[in-house]
């Protein structure tokens, strides 16, 4: 009978992942991962088949992390504007919070490693704001533009935010409330 898995080592290593992915992109090798994560190599494909499948739970996490995070207090009845302020409050927040994350989720997000059925999974948690964005352009409260501009636009500015937080802590709230000024003045009407 084989032993059961421990929950605690499959989180370590995608902890481990999570630090190596920021600081060496998906070529991280998956034995200095196990070492990070304090196990033997061997041991992390009893909990992952392999390196693919370890990124994609990565990737999985990582979203669904931050999606749990803007699911909390998110103000389903306020305005557009409203609602993606705090969406981008959430994600600067969080980001600034936890820059592994954010370092390893901006790679793993343009790896060619990362499924499209891992890719539907994170899409689904985000359904209500896609479905809230797009709405919003048919009644001409934003600009006509598609999804990949929106987050495409979300991505680089708030990159430029959290790096600038990074550099200036005390001006967290500070460069939070202007990046999202800038952000609606470029997307709306």
């Amino acid at each position: 009978m084989a032993r059961p898995l421990s929950e605690a080592k499959r989180e370590a290593i995608l902890a481990a992942a999570c630090k190596l992915v920021a600081e060496h992109g998906t070529g991280a090798p998956t034995a200095k991962i196990a070492r990070e994560a304090g196990l033997a190599e061997g041991t992390l494909f009893t909990y992952f088949a392999n390196k693919d499948e370890l990124l994609n739970q990565l990737y999985l996490e990582l979203k669904t992390d931050f999606a749990k995070l803007t699911v909390t207090a998110y103000p389903r009845d306020g305005s557009i504007r409203d609602r993606l302020e705090h969406l981008w409050n959430s994600f600067i927040d969080w980001g600034a919070k936890h820059p592994a994350k954010r370092k390893a989720l901006r790679q793993l997000a343009v790896s060619d490693r990362i499924t499209e059925e891992t890719r539907s999974k994170t899409a689904a948690a985000f359904a209500e704001i896609s479905s809230m964005i797009e709405q919003s352009r048919r009644e001409g409260l934003l600009k006509d533009q598609s999804q990949p501009f929106f987050s495409a636009v979300v991505e680089a500015l708030s990159e430029v935010m959290l790096d600038l937080i990074a550099r200036e802590p005390d001006r967290h709230e500070h460069y939070k409330k202007l990046g999202f000024a800038v952000f609606w003045d470029g997307i709306t009407t």
